[in-house]
C-alpha cells in the first residue's frame, strides 16, 4: 500500500487493455527486416500453416478441435481454429486468417476464414453458409445421402 506523499509523487497509471488478437497488430517492414507494430492493425492476416493437428478442450467440455499453426506474413506464428465440419488443410496450406477466441481452447486467439485461399467452404452447409464460406445449392439439387422430396399421393 503507498503512502499519500508516494501517491503525490507519482500517481496512480490507469491499467491499459489487453489486446484480444495481438498478432494482427504487427506488419513486416522489408525494407528494415523487421516486425512494426501499427496502430490500426489489421482485420486478417494471410498465412502458411506449420502444423495440422487436433486437441482436446478445457473441462468440462470434451471433443477433438481441429487446429492450425500458422506463421503470418508477419513473422509471428499463431495458433488458430479451424471452424466447420472437415477440411482439407495440411502442411504449406496458405490460409486467411481473423482474430476471435474460441472459449475452451486455450492459447487460441484466431480463427481461419473458411472458403478464402486454400481452405475450402464446408460442404452440405445449408444454414449460415457465409460464416463457413459455402455457395447456395442450385435450386433444385438433392444434396448428397437426402432424398428428392416427393409429391404427395392421391392429389393432382
Amino acid at each position: 500500500m503507498p503512502t499519500i506523499n508516494q501517491l503525490v509523487r507519482k500517481g496512480r497509471l490507469p491499467q491499459k487493455a489487453k489486446e484480444k488478437a495481438p498478432a494482427l497488430r504487427f506488419s513486416y517492414n522489408a525494407l528494415s527486416g523487421r516486425t512494426q507494430r501499427i496502430k490500426t492493425g489489421n482485420p486478417f492476416k494471410r498465412g502458411v500453416c506449420t502444423q495440422v493437428r487436433t486437441t482436446t478442450p478445457k473441462k468440462p467440455n470434451s471433443a477433438l478441435r481441429k487446429i492450425a499453426r500458422v506463421r503470418l506474413t508477419n513473422g509471428i506464428e499463431v495458433t488458430a481454429y479451424i471452424p466447420g465440419e472437415g477440411h482439407r488443410l495440411q502442411e504449406h496450406s496458405v490460409v486467411l486468417v481473423r482474430g476471435g477466441r474460441v472459449k475452451d481452447l486455450p492459447g487460441v486467439r484466431y480463427h481461419i476464414v473458411r472458403g478464402a485461399l486454400d481452405t475450402t467452404g464446408v460442404e452440405n452447409r445449408k444454414r449460415g453458409r457465409s460464416k463457413y464460406g459455402s455457395k447456395r445449392p442450385k435450386a433444385g439439387q438433392a444434396v448428397k445421402g437426402k432424398k428428392p422430396a416427393t409429391p404427395a399421393k392421391g392429389k393432382k
